[in-house]
């Protein structure tokens, strides 16, 4: 049985009045107290989504804002689902296949969200798929709207593959945090290259290390996003797991726990792996 959303407003509600000024994570101008980013789309109901939200523990959540993706069937606004004064927006461009149509899509979501008054209209995370069977991003194409709208004032979150070289030209290009996959959006196969992230960490925190890097897209459950924070990513952006899940609202909770638990084991520092056991015990001085 679901557990009731007044008990997940609880556990959220302690556990962030505990966390440390650390898990706090900068995107350009914007502070997020949650380090987990959440999407809006394929829950059954606005409702659902709603809870969801809150056991998210997120502050900022990312909405498709192509026209059809706003409106339900009966007609309802997603916008009116969404606490304004709660959540920042950041608009997304997914649908997206050129970078002509990125741009213009970007401009849309910048201006519903300045007639919200939402501090989220001067930032858009930014995806120019490459073909609609791998919804893999288009390299060319994505620093290109990233270039221009980084020159129209953007802050650009750029969604792109694990490609270490792609991801450094980006940052070139002027995006504010790069985002590269774990594994193909809505797959569920968590981070399938560890060793391409931590490249792409390498790369983009040359210089600066407090550059934002986050995971976006393959998360299937908790773990995959623990083990992201643990690989030292400042946040992960996820959608499908949460909202596909067989209960999405404890799902939800779990996701929170793990982004934050993961951020504070990579902190602590892990300890080295070893081909032989090392005794918990020490052996000097045992009685003989």
């Amino acid at each position: 049985m679901p557990v009731p959303l007044v008990l997940y407003k609880s556990l959220m509600t302690t556990t962030l009045s505990n966390s440390s000024p650390d898990a706090s994570l900068v995107i350009g101008t914007h502070t997020l107290k949650s380090r987990l980013i959440v999407g809006t789309g394929k829950y059954a109901t606005f409702e659902q989504m709603q809870e969801c939200l809150v056991a998210s523990g997120a502050d900022v959540i990312t909405v498709a804002v192509r026209r059809e993706r706003l409106v339900d069937a009966d007609g309802r606004n997603i916008l009116d689902f969404i606490d304004l004064d709660k959540y920042t927006i950041l608009p997304n461009t997914a649908g997206c296949f050129t970078a002509e149509d990125a741009v213009r899509v970007a401009r849309l979501g910048r201006e519903i969200l300045r007639g919200l008054e939402n501090p989220g209209s001067d930032w858009v995370k930014l995806e120019v798929l490459g073909d609609t069977k791998t919804l893999l991003p288009d390299p060319v194409a994505t620093i290109e709207a990233c270039r221009q709208l980084v020159d129209e004032g953007f802050q650009v979150l750029c969604y792109t593959s694990d490609d270490p070289i792609t991801a450094r030209r980006l940052k070139e290009a002027g995006a504010t945090s790069v985002m590269p996959a774990g594994s193909p959006i809505g797959s569920g196969q968590g981070i399938l290259n560890p060793n391409n992230i931590r490249i792409c960490m390498e790369y983009l925190k040359d210089g600066n290390p407090n550059y934002p890097v986050i995971v976006d897209a393959g998360v299937g459950t908790a773990s995959d996003v623990a083990f992201a924070m643990e690989l030292g990513c400042d946040g992960v952006l996820l959608n499908t797991a949460i909202a596909s899940a067989t209960d999405p609202l404890l799902m939800a909770d779990s996701m929170r726990q793990a982004c934050i638990a993961g951020h504070q084991a990579f902190r602590a520092g892990r300890i080295p792996k070893k081909l032989y056991a090392t005794a918990s015990s020490p052996i000097d001085g045992t009685i003989t």
